[in-house]
């Protein structure tokens, strides 16, 4: 048997842990869980993990940008960009694994990632923050976080079924 690392250890750890739990909360109130729907939602819940990790990051590098006298939209850019690359980092390694006999090139992954967040995180989220900071007049700091109710379900079904998507794969 191959031999798992650290991390993937942890994982496995932490996704028995949530289906014990879960499993023991559903069957309180009479319902179950299907393996597929478990894998959905567990996939669902490493998205938001990531996303967490993205939204920080982002938010991070853009509270940097404003306090260096940038502008918010070109802080909300910077932001996007480094957050980008922890994307896809992390969603390629453990979110949307390739299954057996599925094969992926990295490098249009990795275009199809910038696109899909690009949609959702670079174009929707600063229109928004327009809307928020010069429309709405909320606070420049609050704007990205108003967002984030709209951007992350946009980014979880463009990545699952587009940028990750790989080729092989059935559709869901």
């Amino acid at each position: 048997m191959e031999q798992m690392g650290r991390g993937a250890k942890i994982q496995a750890w932490l996704e028995n842990t949530a289906r014990r739990i879960i499993s023991v909360f559903l069957k309180i109130v009479g319902k179950e869980l299907t393996d597929a729907q478990w894998r959905a939602f567990w996939q669902f819940v490493q998205f938001g993990i990531v996303g967490l990790s993205n939204t920080l990051i982002s938010y991070v590098v853009y509270l940097l940008g404003i306090s260096l006298r940038m502008h918010y939209l070109a802080a909300s850019v910077l932001g996007f960009v480094v957050s980008v690359q922890n994307a896809f980092y992390w969603n390629n390694k453990y979110v949307f694994q390739t299954k057996e006999g599925e094969t992926r090139v990295w490098w249009k992954t990795w275009i199809k990632t910038f696109l899909s967040y690009a949609s959702t995180g670079l174009v929707l989220a600063n229109l928004l923050l327009v809307l928020w900071v010069d429309v709405l007049h909320i606070p420049e700091a609050l704007g990205p976080v108003l967002n984030l109710i709209i951007t992350i379900p946009l980014n979880f079904i463009l990545n699952k079924l587009w940028a990750f998507r790989g080729k092989g794969e059935q559709k869901a």
